[in-house]
């Protein structure tokens, strides 16, 4: 049998004009095992540091699903605290990369996003979708919660849209509404509009200062100074959670449907 936590990739091309598209993919709906956030983690904070890179475009692979959030299957082979916290520091490490990159990051979601995909999302400076790029925050449902993806998410479209999407863990909300709410910027109908516009934000971009770029992404997130240690508890929390009865049970019983 597979080890699905040891299949997908990550990779960057970067064009002359300074453009990085950034490429998570693994073929469980572009889940995120550790090995891929940590990938994803340590390309982020390289092209922010490569004097090459002007704006990043965070991208997935395929034409479905944009992120299915945490691998079940790495999810089902915690066993203690520390290993728990580890996974879930995952999540914390590639959203503070996000955070910290002095370059801009443009998402691109061509579909649907569950739980830390949607966290990706939030991370992002500017995200464009498709309409087919529902959002999910489902991890209630399996008895943990949105913790450490929840001050990005929050940060975005404010408490009362983060309750919602929190409690409600089994809907899924539209593209339109995440728009609403401040999560996506643009919502287009086709992906090949959604390219096409993703393409033209990220060249006007590359025309920009990247100093006075630089210096406005550090004030769009200056209020996120204290993210090492609050999501480092949070990481903690759900590395927790996921040891319950509960959680085993429910992710079983979600694997066996799958």
């Amino acid at each position: 049998m597979t080890d699905k936590t040891k299949l997908g990739s990550v990779s960057m091309e970067v064009d002359d004009k300074g453009i990085a598209r950034l490429t998570f993919e693994h073929p469980a709906s572009n889940s995120l095992p550790g090995r891929l956030l940590a990938q994803l983690a340590d390309t982020i904070t390289a092209a922010g540091a490569d004097p090459a890179v002007k704006v990043i475009i965070l991208q997935s692979g395929g034409d479905r699903a944009f992120c299915g959030g945490a691998s079940f299957d790495e999810l089902i082979a915690i066993k203690d605290l520390d290993t728990g916290k580890r996974f879930f520091m995952g999540f914390a490490n590639v959203i503070n990369a996000m955070r910290k990159c002095p370059k801009f990051i443009i998402g691109r979601i061509q579909g649907k996003a569950v739980g830390g995909g949607v966290g990706l999302c939030a991370a992002t400076d500017y995200c464009i979708a498709s309409q087919w790029a529902s959002v999910k925050l489902s991890e209630l449902a399996i008895g943990i919660g949105p913790f450490v993806v929840g001050p990005a998410v929050e940060r975005k479209v404010g408490k009362s849209a983060m309750t919602q999407l929190a409690i409600n863990a089994s809907e899924w909300r539209t593209a339109q509404w995440a728009k609403d709410k401040g999560l996506f910027a643009d919502v287009f109908e086709t992906v090949e509009q959604l390219d096409a516009y993703v393409s033209h934000l990220a060249e006007r971009l590359s025309d920009y200062s990247p100093e006075a770029m630089r210096q406005l992404k550090a004030v769009f997130w200056e209020e996120a100074q204290d993210w090492d240690t609050l999501l480092e508890a949070r990481a903690e929390r759900s590395g927790e959670l996921v040891l319950s009865d509960f959680t085993v049970n429910a992710i079983n019983a979600f694997k066996q449907k799958a």
